[in-house]
């Protein structure tokens, strides 16, 4: 007996296949045959891996050409009004991506993590239709490989909590509309087999839920367990506890509940519920977030406080979540440290802890074979290492950030901004741009020679020099007012620092699904950080060499490094927070020194940090504040300091922002109008606000008109004075072609605003 259990696997491929292929498609190179026969090939491979791992319980659609939430929408027929005279994957992208007819619908965080889901647009007057055709056909295609599958899909509370209402209204207030449309999706499921797994996913369940949304849970799970009989139902919640539906849950006719031990300990509490309910606990104790080996032996001790619940025969060891949040495998890393590398496990290495670990617990140590004994062995040895080894600790950075003093910068708001605005003479709605301009192919295939070593340091240097040129050059031609260097040396705002900084490590491989085709390669902190000389302040200074306008130095902020890295596991998330600030600390103090006036330090991943209770955000935003603040603390009052946040709901921080006291923040706002600016106006926010004016995760270019007609709605709510044009996000992900005129009719729409107001 050896019972474990997959929650989800990554779908963008071992080598970015997807990606590839989606983006030939985009760029009309290749037919969208070309991207189905990827998919296929690619979930074959993935079906094969976990099935050759001795994984039991194997999911299918978890697989997704964008994403999850997206595909339930479709399944449900909830698509907006401005897409349904589309079909098929005209409809899909066009949703995802918009085109020159339809702006695409919004995106926003999974939960807390740096994975973007689809936000589905649901209204009374819709009318809901089933779609099932992609959820039959894939189960049809892993059984024609030989593999029977569980079948994975979004339960309808969290689809409903995570959707939006165009009509302004609550979105439970569809339950009746949408429950019916699940009962006819298991009917039809029932259909595929004489017995079928279904893992409904309810990550909704680990937040602070109302009354009224709990009320929901027994009569949706009354329900749905008895369409069929054939039907084994699951319901998964991960990234934190969810006692109270848990308690709900085990009085419906489901078979299972998932739960999530790494990242939600109070999960415990349920256990005693669960046995007198007589119910299957899917134990999530292997970390499906982050990539470090799993300590086996203090699993098992996990485990053997759970079985004193849970009888091993009502038990299944599983992935704390989805492995879609950790990168495929550690096949390719081939550059790597050894000693750091053996401490890590990929998605792919996970799938084998998963086996051994079930294998051990549930057969003992002699059932083993002697590979998997000396798999045990390699675990225990890897764990040990990592506990001494002198890469993690560093005296010197202890010390320091044990006799830290200053807290913050100097001069309060008002005082600093009267001087800046004096010393910077910049205009009222003041034109800028986020930060990153395209990554060219040229760039990026220089970036790639010289990491190879088949560019020398000098013919790299000129290589990004010319970019800079050119983008300086653009800037000042488009008529943007503070410029920005366009970050060619970057592969990802994040991983740049990283490279940089000591206690770093980074992969060649380690590619994770942001959102569609978008990846990102976080590095992981194993050590303590610092920073061993400046990392930006020669590629701003030569930027600010070639203008007399203003230069922004752009930085990351310590918090999104944190949030957007694989963090070490034997200290807390605080402490490492600090010591990355007083690392960015020091840059903001180089800069301004080499004469940069402006420095933006984004915190793009503020949000994304947060908690999923509300009894632990206190402690988050008391470090996360605390550490934007001595990263900034060495700027003079002169010097302006900027911060960027991404897709947000603002409301619920609004004191937050104000308490991290940046002279201008901006914001992504294009796909949701005004909306999200209003917090500020209705809390008399003091600083300085650069709303988005147009949605750079699409290709159409916006016109001049509709870009005055979002600087107008912006002037509705706060003051010419107090407000900064700029796009919603930086330009990295986008093309030139696409920028270059989408920029100058930004810039023409404020000319015409500012020429109407005068």
């Amino acid at each position: 007996m050896s019972k474990n259990y997959i929650i989800g696997f990554p779908r963008i491929g071992e080598q970015r296949e997807l990606k590839k292929a989606l983006e030939s498609y985009w760029a009309k190179k290749s037919d969208f045959s070309e991207v189905k026969k990827v998919a296929s090939e690619l979930k074959k491979r993935h079906w094969e891996y976990q099935k050759d791992a001795g994984i039991e319980y194997i999911s299918s659609n978890d697989f997704s050409l964008y994403d999850n939430v997206l595909d339930m929408a479709i399944t449900l027929g909830a698509i907006p009004k401005r897409f349904q005279d589309l079909k098929d994957e005209g409809l899909y992208f066009a949703m995802t991506r918009g085109n020159q007819n339809a702006v695409a619908m919004e995106m926003t965080k999974w939960f807390n993590t740096n994975y973007h889901y689809i936000v589905p647009e649901l209204s009374l007057e819709d009318s809901y239709k089933l779609n099932a055709n992609k959820i039959i056909e894939e189960y049809k295609e892993a059984k024609a490989h030989g593999i029977k599958t569980k079948i994975n899909i979004i339960g309808p509370i969290t689809f409903l909590a995570l959707s939006k209402r165009v009509d302004r209204g609550d979105t439970f207030e569809l339950y009746s509309k949408i429950l019916p449309v699940y009962e006819e999706l298991l009917r039809e499921i029932a259909e595929l087999d004489d017995e079928i797994t279904l893992q409904i996913d309810e990550p909704i369940f680990v937040k602070d839920l109302e009354p009224k949304v709990l009320s929901l849970i027994k009569p949706t799970y009354d329900k749905l367990a008895r369409v069929s009989n054939t039907i084994k139902i699951a319901v998964i919640s991960y990234f934190e506890h969810s006692c109270e539906a848990s308690k709900i849950l085990v009085n419906t006719p489901i078979w299972a509940l998932g739960l999530d031990f790494v990242h939600g300990k109070e999960n415990l509490n349920s256990l005693a519920d669960i046995a007198a309910a007589n119910k299957v606990l899917i134990a999530g104790v292997v970390d499906g977030r982050n990539i470090w080996k799993n300590d086996i032996d203090a699993t098992l001790e996990l485990l053997t406080i759970i079985e004193k619940e849970i009888s091993k025969e009502k038990l299944l060891i599983s992935s704390s979540s989805s492995l879609l949040h950790t990168p495929y495998t550690l096949k390719y890393e081939e550059k790597m440290n050894s000693e750091v590398k053996n401490w890590l496990s990929y998605a792919v290495e996970k799938l084998d802890e998963t086996a051994l670990i079930s294998k051990l617990f549930f057969n003992g140590y002699e059932a083993l074979s002697s590979k998997e004994k000396e798999q045990l062995e390699a675990n225990r040895a890897a764990n040990k290492s990592r506990k001494s080894s002198p890469l993690i600790h560093d005296l010197a950075v202890q010390k320091r950030v044990h006799n830290i003093k200053k807290l913050s910068r100097d001069g309060v708001y008002e005082e600093r901004i009267k001087i800046q605005k004096e010393l910077l003479g910049y205009k009222d709605l003041a034109t800028t741009t986020i930060g990153s301009f395209p990554q060219t192919p040229e760039v990026r295939h220089a970036r790639r020679e010289f990491k190879n070593g088949d560019l020398t340091q000098e013919a790299y240097t000129q290589e990004m020099k010319n970019y800079i040129d050119d983008c300086v050059a653009f800037q000042e031609e488009c008529g943007i007012e503070v410029l920005v260097h366009g970050e060619p040396e970057r592969n990802d705002m994040v991983e740049y620092f990283g490279e940089q900084l000591q206690g770093y490590g980074f992969s060649q491989n380690g590619w994770v699904q942001s959102y569609g085709s978008r990846c990102v390669k976080p590095p992981f902190i194993y050590g303590d950080i610092s920073r061993p000389k400046p990392m930006t302040v020669d590629w701003i200074t030569y930027a600010q060499s070639k203008t007399d306008k203003i230069m922004k130095g752009m930085l990351t902020g310590p918090v999104t490094i944190l949030n957007w890295s694989f963090v070490r596991d034997d200290m807390s998330r605080g402490d490492v927070s600090k010591q990355i600030a007083l690392a960015i600390c020091d840059e903001v103090d180089d800069l301004q020194n080499a004469g940069i006036k402006m420095i933006q330090v984004d915190e793009a991943a503020f949000k994304e940090g947060y908690p999923l209770r509300a009894a632990k955000v206190s402690a988050y935003e008391d470090f996360a504040v605390r550490d934007f603040k001595i990263s900034v603390s060495s700027a003079r009052k002169e010097t302006q300091i900027h911060t960027h946040m991404c897709y947000s709901e603002f409301n619920d921080i609004i004191a937050t922002i104000e308490a991290m006291d940046a002279d201008v923040i901006s914001i992504e706002t294009a796909r949701s109008g005004n909306e999200l600016l209003k917090i500020f106006a209705q809390v008399g926010y003091k600083q300085e606000v650069g709303p988005g004016v147009y949605d750079i995760h699409s290709p159409r270019i916006p016109s001049v008109e509709e870009i005055v007609k979002q600087i107008h709605s912006l002037l509705e709510v706060l003051p010419k004075e107090q407000l900064w044009i700029n796009p919603d996000c930086g330009l990295k992900t986008r093309k030139y072609e696409e920028v270059k005129p989408s920029l100058k009719n930004m810039v023409e729409a404020v000319k015409i605003v500012r020429k109407e107001l005068s």
